[in-house]
């Protein structure tokens, strides 16, 4: 019996109206090629392995590849750029190099044990008994920005018949089409993600989309600033101080992304997070627990930054963080047709002139008495302050050394945060948390 009799076309047929009505319901990418792949292999497809790299407009990654193996599922990995060198060279020496440098769309290679290595890729292929290679290359638009490139192996004795390779370049074409739609889903979450936050940009793709549209809610807010920004402005220049703020950023802010934390808008060279609790006293504990813990990687990070600045001859960058928790309004403000998600309200003006006060008082560090109610351990108090356009003083405080020392435990924790990618903290895809850096960038290029 041949190889085409034994892969029904009435099945293939279904595999590809799968494809076309999962997309439609809006299937994440992982869901649309775990079921395509699985149902291939139902069907009789002789497929051993299948890699999809997904091209994706994202500020922070690349690319999105999966990698089928028959029998053992679907893994999601990946790629940020700025790999090594060594990454690099690896894939100049890939099939899907050779498709993009030959402008080609196919690229077929019988596999045997006398087969050359013409790509790294084939030795594994070889130990995997592989006999049949076929690579391709897919774009979603004519710029060529976005798209799919993919492999086939099989490990059939005779490998890939005409009528198969015909068969799986017309669903090549179904996926494609499936794959572009959640592609562009998974994009506006991507931009909503990155430029409003995890929180508002749910709220944004759930329709709460019009000016006025928001609500109240009870929050522990952050506000964060660097210090003499203009100086350093006028002394580094443009790029070198874009670099700077990233590299104050990077130290200050962080901490404040995780945890229950969300940065909700970057303001020149500061930000402010948010913290949303509920009105009870142990929801509002737990969120202030939160943030101090925030504060305390926030602090032991931008010494660190700090004592590498001193040894390349730079000097320290300056900062101050308020602390207060309040209730705040959230939600949709601007033009009809120029909006932004923010957080606004008596609570958020509190903490910005909090903030403030780090200059007078020459800390780091003040919060309100409000907060420190629901954060617990050793407070100093400065006394009270009138807030410019606030009405009633606010009695303000600042840590104590013991409070802002970081045990053991914690270490530890901020290590293991540290240690997983930013891809599995973002994307919230990628499930083989154990594989080193550079096999995912070799698996995303094979």
């Amino acid at each position: 019996m041949t190889q085409t009799q034994q892969v029904s076309t009435h099945l293939l047929d279904r595999v590809s109206l799968w494809l076309k009505q999962t997309a439609l319901n809006g299937a994440s990418l992982e869901t649309l090629v775990t079921g395509f792949c699985e149902r291939l292999a139902a069907a009789g497809v002789p497929l051993s392995r299948v890699h999809l790299s997904f091209a994706m407009l994202h500020p922070l990654y690349d690319a999105l590849g999966f990698t089928w193996q028959r029998g053992k599922g679907v893994t999601v990995e990946g790629f940020r750029a700025g790999q090594s060198e060594t990454d690099a060279e690896r894939f100049l020496r890939s099939p899907y190099y050779y498709l993009y440098s030959h402008d080609l769309d196919h690229l077929r290679r019988r596999i045997t044990p006398e087969t050359p290595i013409e790509f790294p890729i084939f030795e594994e292929l070889k130990r995997d008994g592989a006999t049949d290679y076929f690579a391709f290359v897919q774009s979603f638009s004519e710029s060529h920005g976005q798209g799919m490139v993919g492999s086939w192996t099989t490990d059939a004795p005779e490998g890939f018949s005409d009528q198969l390779i015909e068969a799986m370049l017309r669903l090549q074409s179904s996926l494609a089409v499936a794959a572009k739609m959640a592609v562009l889903g998974k994009l506006a979450d991507n931009m909503l993600t990155t430029y409003l936050g995890e929180n508002a940009g749910k709220r944004v793709l759930s329709g709460q989309i019009r000016r006025g549209d928001g609500e109240t809610i009870r929050a522990v807010l952050v506000m964060a600033d660097m210090r003499q920004s203009t100086v350093l402005a006028e002394r580094e220049g443009r790029q070198a101080y874009i670099d700077t703020l990233n590299q104050f950023f990077d130290a200050i802010a962080t901490p404040f992304n995780r945890g229950g934390g969300e940065i909700l808008s970057f303001l020149g060279d500061g930000f402010l997070a948010v913290y949303p609790c509920g009105r009870h006293r142990e929801p509002s504990q737990a969120a202030a627990l939160a943030a101090m813990d925030a504060v305390r990687q926030a602090t032991a990070r931008m010494a660190e930054m700090n004592r590498e600045r001193r040894e390349n001859g730079l000097g320290e960058i300056g900062y101050g963080i308020g602390l207060h928790i309040g209730n705040v309004m959230f939600g949709n403000v601007g033009l009809r047709d120029r909006l932004t998600f923010s957080a606004f309200g008596t609570a958020v003006n509190e903490v910005s002139r909090l903030q403030g006060l780090t200059k007078k008082h020459s800390t780091h560090i003040v919060a309100s008495q409000a907060f420190t109610a629901y954060a617990g351990g050793e407070w100093e108090t400065l006394g009270e302050e009138k807030l410019r356009g606030v009405r009633q003083k606010l009695t303000v405080l600042v840590p104590s050394e013991k409070l802002l020392k970081i045990d053991q435990a914690e270490a530890i924790r901020h290590r293991t945060q540290e240690s997983s990618s930013e891809a599995e903290q973002v994307m919230l895809l990628y499930r083989n948390r154990n594989t080193p850096q550079r096999d995912i960038w070799n698996k995303l290029l094979q």
